[in-house]
């Protein structure tokens, strides 16, 4: 399958996935501070942005996406690259990571730890309740992405600083949320839990924002238990998609995570 992507930046590769819902450009606020020291292969996933739909042929949504994201790093010719991501894209990467095909991973609030089966419950409920409210307000997104208390009314349940968000980056997401809603719910219709193990010799570095208010921060003493190895940093004053929240942040937790050395494989 071939996905859409930007690659820009020079140095080693460093692969950016995105949530469920976004689209690759939920990284162009961290782009600038990295492209000098990284080369960042920014990916719209399956059935997201302009990528083709998500098909399944009796897959697991999530091991479909890893597939073909594994497939796309074949067709680019990348064997081993730094891989990051955020909610869906850091399980994704983690899971890329446990098949040996990352050199380092960093999570942003990777899904699949749930504290309990309810914290799962209770983020379907918002992502339903951004999909009705999405489709209610199609024809007023436009308008509403112009103002601050609109892009409040359209975000504030994944970033903490709605202002943060341009109107037109806050427009288009709201397009591309609703284009990606037949992958929303083939993800949404099981509940994902994360307990592959990781290589030794792959760093993992796992960040969660203090205000993430979809996957709650409880959930890092989840992973945690299940990823001792890896290292942990909270994202202060940031929500569930950190990026615009705190860039200069976020951009730091990356290029660190993709600096660390690879432990020898015992």
């Amino acid at each position: 399958m071939t996905l859409a992507y930007e690659r820009v930046g020079d140095g080693p590769p460093l692969v950016l996935l995105h949530g469920v819902g976004h689209r690759r450009q939920a990284w162009d606020a961290v782009a600038g501070p990295l492209r000098d020291q990284r080369e960042l292969i920014m990916v719209d996933l399956p059935g997201h942005g302009e990528s083709p739909p998500l098909e399944l042929n009796g897959r697991e949504p999530v091991q479909a996406m890893a597939e073909d994201v594994i497939a796309f790093l074949d067709e680019l010719g990348l064997d081993q690259p730094h891989v990051a991501g955020n909610s869906l894209g850091g399980a994704l990467a983690l899971i890329i990571g446990s098949e040996g095909r990352a050199a380092t991973v960093t999570g942003l609030s990777p899904a699949g730890f749930w504290v309990n089966r309810r914290q799962y419950q209770y983020a379907k409920v918002i992502f339903k309740i951004m999909e009705t409210t999405g489709a209610a307000i199609q024809g007023s997104a436009g308008r509403l992405s112009r103002s601050t208390a609109g892009r409040a009314v359209m975000f504030a349940s994944v970033v903490s600083h709605p202002s943060r968000l341009s109107p037109e980056q806050a427009a288009a997401d709201a397009r591309a949320f609703l284009t990606a809603r037949p992958a929303i719910d083939a993800i949404l219709a099981t509940p994902l839990w994360f307990t592959a193990p990781i290589p030794e010799r792959v760093p993992v570095t796992i960040a969660w924002g203090s205000k993430d208010r979809m996957l709650l921060p409880s959930q890092a003493t989840v992973a945690q238990r299940q990823l001792p190895a890896a290292r942990f940093r909270s994202l202060p004053g940031c929500g569930h998609v950190p990026m615009t929240d705190d860039p200069t942040l976020v951009a730091e937790v990356l290029l660190a995570g993709s600096s660390l050395p690879a432990t020898a494989e015992r």
